[in-house]
């Protein structure tokens, strides 16, 4: 670009203070070199003095971003005493009419508006018929695995029960025998006072293999092993895997829930017993430590303190929560959206209603066997 086409400023600071801009005051000319803060730097001090005369009739070419620098120098606004080409009257006139530009606050929602009360049913509602959707597609899914079991996806069963049941062996096993410790001392302190060390037995057994167990490795493989499931089936959404599932023809109930359904059912029993074992052991170590119980009073009166439906209903229970963590997860793990954003909240979401969940279908087993094993 020529040099008689830099925008140049002059400023003569008399009784008739004038400020005279010419030259090439478009983007371009402003971009060279350090004329972009040489210009800036000069504005600075005319702007500040009064009843300056602009004269920007010899500019001989200007655009927004220039009429912008000059628009914010002034401070918004045209000057009293203003000399421009015909030609570039328009920009100002545009600054002008646009004015300040003020953000619109939106207005703020309230849980118990009707609007954000219409939306909870909405999604409410939308959650509850793709979750008996998801059970309706179980059930003709195991229909089609009983009819042809040869065919079945027993690998995914078995790389499940593997991932949700074995590897969750230790971490179930030190919670367990912690909460057996903990729960052995607090009872033994109170039986104590009144006489009554030999029913700690009763106590342990009851709350354990009863509600503590199932509840407790449920809890633990939901946090784990449903977050897994949601994280596995929300990083396919990303990736475009269930889409390219469904181009080969592969349904994604048959090859990815039922498979992981079946295998919490499974898994999550054989738990229940681990974990019952375990916190039984430690409770029975913190009674013979705190009341001086033996081991072998322990175990012998143990089958007579704990009916044995008690025990089925722990197995019963470890069948149901596990096939309703399995649900809940792969139901919230197919509603993730194909961005980051989702998959870390449709993880959460899946935890906390996995194990909500498992504590109300704990409370419905509590109502239905309420006179059962006792």
């Amino acid at each position: 670009m020529p040099n008689d086409a830099s925008p140049t400023l002059s400023y003569t600071p008399n009784d008739n203070a004038t400020a005279t801009l010419a030259g090439s005051w478009q983007v371009r000319a402003l971009a060279e070199g350090n004329t972009m803060q040489t210009i800036t730097a000069a504005l600075q001090p005319i702007c500040k003095e009064a009843d300056v005369r602009w004269d920007l009739s010899q500019v001989t070419a200007l655009d927004y971003i220039g009429a912008q620098l000059l628009w914010d120098a002034w401070g918004k606004k045209r000057p009293a005493q203003l000399t421009l080409a015909p030609q570039h009257e328009n920009f100002f006139h545009r600054l002008e009419e646009t004015g300040t530009l003020a953000l619109i606050r939106p207005p703020k929602k309230y849980w118990y508006a009707p609007t954000s009360l219409r939306q909870l049913k909405d999604k409410l509602l939308d959650h509850l018929t793709g979750f008996v959707s998801l059970i309706g597609q179980l059930v003709i899914d195991l229909g089609r695995f009983a009819k042809e079991p040869a065919r079945g996806p027993w690998k995914e069963i078995s790389a499940n029960i593997f991932h949700a049941g074995y590897q969750a062996l230790g971490i179930t096993a030190l919670v367990g025998f912690l909460i057996g410790v903990v729960l052995s001392y607090l009872s033994a302190q109170q039986l104590h006072q009144f006489g009554g060390d030999i029913f700690l037995v009763n106590i342990l057994g009851m709350s354990v293999i009863r509600e503590l167990g199932p509840l407790l490795a449920a809890i633990l493989v939901a946090g784990r092993s449903g977050s897994s499931i949601t994280a596995q089936l929300g990083v396919m959404r990303v990736n475009e895997e269930l889409d390219a599932m469904l181009v080969m023809g592969l349904q994604h109930g048959y090859r990815l829930i039922m498979p992981k359904v079946i295998a919490l059912a499974i898994a999550m029993p054989l738990l229940v017993v681990w974990t019952d074992a375990m916190a039984l052991i430690g409770g029975m170590v913190a009674a013979h430590l705190e009341l001086g119980l033996s081991y072998k009073y322990f175990i012998r009166e143990l089958p007579d303190a704990v009916p044995l439906a008690n025990y089925w209903i722990g197995l019963g229970k470890g069948v149901v929560f596990g096939g309703l963590i399995a649900l809940v997860a792969c139901h919230f793990g197919l509603r993730i959206e194909p961005n980051t954003e989702s998959l870390g909240e449709g993880t959460t979401i899946s935890v906390v209603s996995a194990i909500t969940i498992v504590i109300l279908a704990d409370a419905v087993f509590a109502i239905i066997f309420s006179g059962v094993g006792f």
